[in-house]
């Protein structure tokens, strides 16, 4: 070879060496960001730890635990009640030593995001207990576990979950007012957790519950984050298949519009009152393109509004789905149509009446 194509081959040796270079220089800011975003949370955890007593930690004397409701990814859930309050108790067991460090980060961070929410269609947050050594069981616990396990308190919604009530009412269906309605009320919670920068992360009926006078809340802050924290760290395939956004599957970025997504999903469920369950199977074991490219099928009655509002929110590019503001502000202009189209109905009813004879 001669010196001049030394000197080429030389050359362009240098270009891809500093095209190497930039890549690695970016993921070293990926990194460095992670590392950052780790460490404000990890201080922001500890923040919260020192200031518990303050801020959410509550007086387990005037705790009582009774019946055992359901367990959980990461705990179990039971009835109790607070200072003459009805309750719902997480209990996390920390007796296991291996799994102690990463259940102390989960309380904490949910602790973090839950405690400061105050909305007619959130769950509301009581408090926290670090050590239940004090508290009464009256059944469910063992004492091993009373002296190990850390609680989180928050308000018992009595009617159980959306998706239980939705199951229940899957042959006569629900009137399309009461679609709305509930549909609205999951869309006012997540556009409140959207405003404060919080991804939900498992939007799904089954973390919907209704109270007493029909409205339904949503719970369950356990893998939920501030999104503004850690955007460049937020790849975790979290939530539920069926539910999941494609980009949560395929492990790349997401953001906030991931519960949009899911709330399509549950969009449809309360219209169709089903579970897409019959491809459950079939997705399980599906590629993420396959994945990518599924949606529940929608019924041909389905009003176009709602039908377009449930393919807007999970399109396959997040940038296409609306805001959940601008889904209330759709369901909002829906509800009132509806409640025109009904004082119509009954005028017109008014109209065959026969009028009385008025005698002389």
């Amino acid at each position: 070879m001669e010196k001049g194509d030394d000197q080429k081959s030389s050359g362009i040796l240098s270009k891809e060496m500093k095209g190497k270079i930039r890549v690695d220089m970016k993921r070293m800011d990926e990194q460095l960001q992670k590392h950052f975003d780790k460490a404000w949370l990890s201080e922001k955890i500890n923040e919260l730890e020192q200031a518990a007593v303050k801020d959410w930690e509550i007086d387990c004397s005037k705790l009582v635990i009774n019946n055992f409701i359901a367990t959980g990814a990461f705990g179990s859930v039971y009835k109790g009640s607070y200072n003459g309050q009805d309750v719902a108790v997480k209990v996390l067991d920390l007796g296991n030593e291996s799994k102690k460090a990463t259940l102390r980060k989960i309380f904490l961070q949910e602790i973090s995001i839950w405690n400061k929410l105050d909305h007619p269609n959130i769950t509301k947050f009581i408090g926290a207990r670090r050590g239940i050594s004090d508290v009464n069981f009256i059944q469910g616990c063992d004492e091993e576990m009373s002296r190990n396990a850390w609680c989180l308190v928050v308000e018992y919604v009595p009617g159980g979950t959306l998706k239980s009530f939705l199951l229940k009412n899957k042959i006569k269906r629900l009137p399309f007012n009461l679609v709305i309605k509930l549909s609205l009320d999951i869309a006012k919670g997540l556009s409140y957790l959207h405003f404060y920068k919080i991804v939900h992360r498992d939007v799904k009926t089954e973390n919907m519950l209704i109270d007493e006078v029909g409205r339904v809340k949503i719970t369950d802050f356990g893998v939920s984050r501030f999104e503004s924290l850690n955007p460049v760290e937020m790849t975790e395939q979290t939530g539920t298949l069926g539910y999941m956004a494609p980009e949560v599957l395929s492990g790349g970025g997401y953001n906030h519009k991931c519960d949009v997504y899911s709330f399509g999903i549950c969009l449809w469920e309360i219209y169709c009152c089903a579970m897409p369950k019959s491809n459950m199977n079939q997705l399980k074991n599906s590629s993420t393109l396959s994945y990518e490219n599924w949606r529940p099928t929608i019924p041909e009655h389905c009003p176009s509004n709602l039908a377009n509002m449930m393919k807007r929110c999970w399109d396959k590019d997040p940038n296409r789905r609306p805001e959940m503001k601008e889904v209330v502000d759709m369901l909002e202009v829906i509800e009132r149509n509806e409640k025109k189209r009904f004082q119509n109905q009954i005028k017109g009813c008014w109209c065959f009446l026969k009028q009385p004879k008025i005698r002389e």
